[in-house]
C-alpha cells in the first residue's frame, strides 16, 4: 500500500515532504525510502514546523504543501501549522499514522481519534483508510479537494495497513475508480455583474483599493485598474508583496500595523475596491455608508463580511480585473493621486526620523529601515508574529520581484524560521531573510536553526539570514497590555531570558553576528547578506519603543497613560521613547538621545 501511495502522490506532482519519523508511519517511511530520488524529504525538529513549512511551501509556490507525522502526539503536533494553512486558504495535505486497525477503540497507546481531531482544520476532507483498495480514491480526493478548494485535507493510515499489498478495487457494487488530474479554472463574474461594478467604480472620484493575498500573481492587472481609476492602494499584511512599495500611490499596510497614509486613504475615499483580502479589522475601513464598495474574491464566503459591498464579484482577481478594465473610464483628475503621493512622501520621512531616533540600546525600527535598501534583488522575506511585525509592515520596502509572507489569519508565533526554510527549499537560488523576535526564537525557532545547519549546503545560494530582536520581552503583548487594557507591563508573564542566539548559531556551524550599537546596524546587515553561510543576526533592541498605530484613539491614549501611572517599571523609558517617536520630527533635536 505504501509504495502505491507515494507513487500516486508523485503522479499528482508532489516532490517534497516535510515531516518527522515515528513508528506509527514506519511502513510509509520504508516505502518512501524505496522511491529513491522521487521525493525530497525534509526532516524538521518538530511536527508543528513541518506543517508551517507545508503552509509556506503552498504560499510561495502555489503547489500542494505536504507534511507527514506519526500517530498520536506526532499527528497532534501538526495542528497549529495546519490551522495556519486553513486560515490563509492554502492547499495542504497532512498525512498521519494510526495504531493497528485491530487496536483502534481499545484505548491503545498513542491512539487518538484522529478523524475527529482533524475534522475542524481539515473539514473539507479527512479520512482514515481501512483497506488498501481505498487508498487510490482517498488520495485522489484529498489532493484534488486541497488544490481545488484551497483547503487543508488529511489522510490517516493505520500502521498495519501501510505494510499490506496494494489491491485495486474490484469491479463490483460499492467500488469506485478515481483518477488523477486537476486544472485551475478561469473564474470570472458574469458580464452583467461586471457592468454593475464598473458603474460604481466609474462614479467614484476618490477610489481606494485594498489588496490581499488573493491578488497575488495579478500585479499587472491590479496596477492597470489602479492607474485607470486614479486610485490609491493599501495592502493587507498577506498582500504586502503584491505591489512594490516604491509606487507613490501604494500606501502600504493597513490596520494596527499599518501606515498613516492607508488610514487617510480609507477615511477620505468615496469608493472602495477590495481585492482578494479577508482583512479582519473593519474599524480601519471606511465608515459604513461613507463609501460605495466593490469586492472581488474567489471564495464567496469572504464577500461583504468586513464592509457592506454594493457589488460582490465571485472570481479570480486577475481574471476579474482583466474583464473589468475595458468597462472602466480613465480618470482625468489627478488631484486624488497627488494627495496620496504627498501623504506617502511625508510618511516615509516620518518613518525615517522614527527609525533614527535614539533608543537603549538599539531602536528596532532602524534595523528594519536599514534592511530595505540592502535587500538583494529577488529576495524573499518572512516575518514572525510579535512587535517585529509592526516594523516589517511599515519599514520594509519591497521592490518588484520580491516575495514575502507570514502567518496571517492565525498570526501564530513561531512561523518565521520554518517559513524561511520552506522558501529556501522552494527557491534555493534566492536569498531569504527571516525577521524574528526573541519570544518566537525561544518558543521553537531556535531548534529549526538545526534544520538549516543540516541542509544549507544543498542550496545553490547559501544566503539565509535570521534576524533576531533580543529585547527580553514578549513585546507585542506587553504593548497590548498597556494600550488595550490600560495595565502596566506584567513582569511575570512578559520578561523572558536573555539568550545568546548568535553564539548558538556559531555552535552549530552557522555564522553569528551580534549588534548592540545603532551605528553598527548597517555593517551587520552588509556582513549577514554577503555571508557564505546562513547567518543569525542578533540585535539587542529597546523594548520600550512603542509600535504606534496609524491613528491613536482617545481610549488608547487614556489606557496608555493609566498603564504608566499604575506602576510600570519601565514607565520613564517608555514615556521618553514614545515622545521621541511622536514628537521627534517636530521638536528641535528630537532625534537625538
Amino acid at each position: 500500500m505504501g509504495d502505491f501511495f507515494w507513487k500516486r502522490l508523485h503522479d499528482w506532482g508532489v516532490r517534497r515532504i516535510f515531516g518527522y519519523p515515528g513508528d506509527g508511519i514506519n511502513g510509509l517511511l520504508g516505502a518512501l525510502q524505496r522511491t529513491g530520488d522521487m521525493f525530497e524529504f525534509v526532516q524538521v525538529r518538530h511536527e508543528e514546523m513541518a506543517a508551517f513549512m507545508a503552509s509556506a511551501h503552498a504560499k510561495f509556490t502555489g503547489e500542494l504543501g505536504v507534511c507527514l507525522a506519526t500517530s498520536g502526539p506526532g499527528a497532534a503536533h501538526l495542528l497549529t501549522g495546519l490551522y495556519d494553512a486553513r486560515l490563509d486558504h492554502m492547499p495542504v495535505l497532512a498525512i498521519a499514522g494510526q495504531q493497528a486497525r485491530t487496536a483502534v477503540g481499545a484505548h491503545y497507546q498513542q491512539e487518538l481519534d484522529l478523524v475527529s481531531m482533524f475534522k475542524d482544520v481539515a473539514g473539507a476532507f479527512v479520512a482514515q483508510a481501512s483497506v488498501p483498495s481505498q487508498v487510490r480514491h482517498l488520495t485522489d480526493r484529498a489532493v484534488r479537494i486541497a488544490l481545488g478548494q484551497r483547503r487543508v485535507t488529511a489522510l490517516i493510515f493505520p500502521n498495519d495497513l501501510q505494510e499490506m499489498d496494494m489491491e485495486e478495487p474490484p469491479r463490483a457494487h460499492g467500488s469506485v475508480f478515481s483518477g488523477i488530474g486537476w486544472s485551475a479554472p478561469n473564474v470570472a463574474p458574469a458580464d452583467a455583474d461586471l457592468q454593475r461594478a464598473a458603474e460604481v467604480l466609474n462614479a467614484g472620484e476618490r477610489v481606494a483599493m485594498l489588496v490581499g493575498a488573493g491578488a497575488g500573481g495579478a500585479a499587472e492587472e491590479v496596477e492597470a485598474v489602479a492607474d485607470t481609476l486614479g486610485a490609491g492602494c493599501a495592502k493587507a499584511l498577506l498582500g504586502k508583496d503584491v505591489l512594490p512599495d516604491d509606487l507613490l500611490w501604494v500606501t502600504g499596510s493597513i490596520g494596527l500595523l499599518g501606515t498613516e497614509p492607508s488610514w487617510k486613504l480609507m477615511q477620505e475615499c468615496d469608493t472602495l475596491l477590495m481585492l482578494g483580502s479577508g482583512f479582519p479589522y473593519s474599524e480601519f475601513l471606511p465608515k459604513e455608508g461613507s463609501a460605495r464598495g466593490v469586492q472581488v474574491d474567489l471564495d464567496p464566503g469572504m464577500l461583504s463580511i468586513r464592509y457592506p459591498m454594493e457589488v460582490n464579484l465571485t472570481g479570480d482577481v486577475g481574471a476579474t480585473l482583466a474583464a473589468l478594465k475595458p468597462l472602466l473610464k480613465p480618470k482625468t483628475d489627478s488631484a486624488w493621486r497627488k494627495k496620496i503621493g504627498e501623504w506617502n512622501e511625508d510618511w516615509w520621512q516620518t518613518l525615517e526620523k522614527r527609525a533614527m531616533a535614539g533608543a537603549d540600546p538599539v531602536n528596532p525600527q532602524r534595523v528594519f529601515w536599514e534592511l530595505s535598501p540592502r535587500l538583494p534583488e529577488n529576495a524573499m522575506v518572512t516575518c514572525d508574529s510579535g512587535s517585529g511585525a509592526n516594523w516589517y509592515a511599515r519599514d520594509v520596502k519591497l521592490r518588484a520581484g520580491m516575495r514575502a509572507s507570514l502567518s496571517g489569519g492565525l498570526a501564530s508565533m513561531g512561523a518565521g524560521v520554518p517559513y524561511a526554510i520552506a522558501a529556501k527549499f522552494a527557491y534555493p537560488d534566492r536569498p531569504v531573510v527571516a525577521l524574528v523576535g526573541d519570544g518566537a526564537m525561544q518558543m521553537n525557532n531556535m531548534a529549526e536553526l538545526i534544520t538549516i545547519s543540516k541542509y544549507w549546503r544543498s542550496w545553490s545560494d547559501p544566503r539565509l539570514v535570521v534576524m533576531v530582536l533580543n529585547n527580553e520581552d514578549l513585546n507585542q503583548v506587553t504593548w497590548e497590555q498597556r494600550v488595550m487594557e490600560g495595565n502596566p507591563k506584567f513582569e511575570a508573564t512578559q520578561t523572558i531570558p536573555d539568550v545568546p542566539y548568535h553564539k548558538f548559531a556559531q555552535m552549530i556551524g552557522l555564522e553569528g553576528i551580534y549588534v548592540d550599537k545603532a551605528e553598527d546596524v548597517v555593517d551587520a546587515w552588509d556582513r549577514a547578506l554577503s555571508a557564505k553561510v546562513p547567518t543569525v543576526l542578533e540585535v539587542k533592541s529597546d523594548p520600550n519603543v512603542a509600535p504606534l498605530p496609524p491613528h491613536i484613539k482617545l481610549e488608547q491614549a487614556r489606557n496608555f497613560m493609566f498603564s504608566m501611572v499604575k506602576g510600570d517599571d519601565n514607565a520613564a523609558e517608555v514615556v521618553k521613547d514614545t515622545a521621541r517617536q511622536m514628537f521627534g520630527n517636530v521638536l528641535p533635536g528630537g532625534n537625538k538621545d
